[in-house]
């Protein structure tokens, strides 16, 4: 590997990393906007946040999958 692949990939990988960061970190916002009660009566998630947070966790990446596939198949689409 040239050290100019070498840097490629490298650029490449930190833009992934970012990305990845980025979608967790709105998973989490829209997730804690959605589930978790603001007055914090208890130090840990009761069952009924814990539920909801599992809910809209496995929905936002269902949606991000399906996003994933519909903007891959664009791309390879013929133009």
């Amino acid at each position: 590997m040239t050290p100019e692949q070498r840097d490629a990939a490298f650029a490449m990988a930190g833009q992934e990393m970012e990305y990845r960061v980025e979608l967790f970190n709105k998973l989490v916002g829209a997730c804690y906007e959605k589930c978790i009660d603001k007055k914090f009566k208890d130090g840990e998630l009761n069952v009924g946040e814990n539920s909801c947070v599992d809910r809209c966790a496995a929905k936002y990446w269902e949606s991000v999958a399906i996003v994933g596939q519909m903007l891959g198949a664009q791309g390879n689409a013929p133009s």
